[in-house]
């Protein structure tokens, strides 16, 4: 999980720099009482987070996930459809 994991107090007095270590893809992890309690992440990251959890909440696209994993799926070229099939 987070490379680095800090207590709330260290977070606290470091939270600029624990920011900057989230922007640039670090997941920072923070702790009381030696329990991570919660974790600092990117907006990028937390939103392709949300994006799955999204996707994987519609059944359509789980059954799509599963019928490609199942090699149920066919692709076409993008030309295909502007020749209408």
């Amino acid at each position: 999980m987070p490379r680095s994991t800090y207590s709330v107090t260290q977070a606290q007095s470091a939270l600029p720099r624990l920011l900057r270590e989230a922007e640039s893809g670090e997941l920072v992890g923070i702790a009381r009482r030696d329990e991570t309690v919660a974790y600092l992440v990117s907006r990028e990251h937390l939103e392709a987070i949300v994006e799955t959890m999204e996707l994987l909440a519609n059944p359509r696209a789980r059954k799509a996930i599963a019928d490609h994993r199942a090699g149920r799926t066919r692709f076409f070229r993008l030309t295909a459809i502007d020749r209408g099939g």
